[in-house]
């Protein structure tokens, strides 16, 4: 655990819902001029981090549409049903 993990930041909103992220959460996160932030929601929870572009970011962003965790093999079995299932649609 880092200083900035155990050190409570804080900064105020504006009238026009604007916020300044302190300048030691911003050098932390290496967060510059135009770097756009992610925010997620969860139980009263607001968390915030910079977006990078990488899909794995958003991994999990919707929740899971099966409600519990899913096991490689399970994706395994799904992708093939699912591509055999393309395939004999295409030879029809």
């Amino acid at each position: 655990m880092n200083k900035l993990d155990r050190i409570g930041h804080k900064s105020t909103v504006t009238s026009r819902g604007q916020t300044t992220v302190p300048k030691e959460l911003r050098d932390a996160l290496h967060i510059k001029d135009g770097t756009e932030l992610v925010w997620f929601v969860k139980d009263g929870y607001a968390t915030v981090q910079p977006r990078s572009g990488r899909l794995i970011d958003y991994a999990g962003i919707l929740g899971n549409p099966l409600g519990r965790t899913v096991s490689v093999e399970e994706m395994h079995d799904a992708v093939l049903d699912e591509a055999a299932e393309r395939h004999r649609r295409s030879r029809r």
